[in-house]
């Protein structure tokens, strides 16, 4: 019972910030279940008001389709504070509760993929999550145990 009110009231916390203009992102939201260390929340001050770019290619031109680039809100907002607003990293870091080599890490990934999507032609959507495709290629397939190889076990 404890335990559900500590989420109830985390979950107000974020709302209020929210109405501030301060959003507070900590991935999913949801209790982990495995291990490592849990991801600190992180302060996004403005969501981005648009969130897909889409390259224009000549009609003439015939290029294959490729899979869009995700840049995830913790990437946009440290790219826009550190090269828009000229703040330095360990300033960005301060604004966003997480530390500079984090920063450090979230432009140099932003500044990897928006290049990529330049240089290939892909679009760009900015997303609160990044999607995993091991995840999507894992629930696709379905799993089958092999009894055979359950009875060659147990014999040997």
């Amino acid at each position: 019972m404890r335990k559900s009110t500590k989420n109830i009231s985390t979950l107000n916390l974020i709302s209020q910030k929210s109405t501030r203009g301060i959003y507070m992102w900590a991935g999913s939201g949801r209790r982990r279940r495995c291990r490592g260390r849990p991801k600190k929340q992180r302060f996004i001050q403005q969501v981005p008001p648009v969130n897909h770019f889409i390259p224009f290619i000549p009609s003439h031109i015939m290029m294959p389709r490729k899979p869009p680039v995700y840049i995830s809100y913790d990437e946009f907002e440290a790219l826009r504070l550190v090269d828009h607003e000229g703040l330095s990293q360990e300033d960005a870091g301060k604004r966003m509760n997480i530390s500079r080599g984090t920063v450090w890490r979230l432009i140099q990934n932003a500044r990897k993929k928006i290049i990529t999507a330049l240089l290939e032609s892909r679009e760009i959507l900015i997303v609160p999550t990044i999607p995993s495709l091991q995840n999507v290629e894992a629930s696709q397939e379905p799993k089958v145990k092999d009894k055979s190889s359950n009875a060659n076990n147990d014999k040997g």
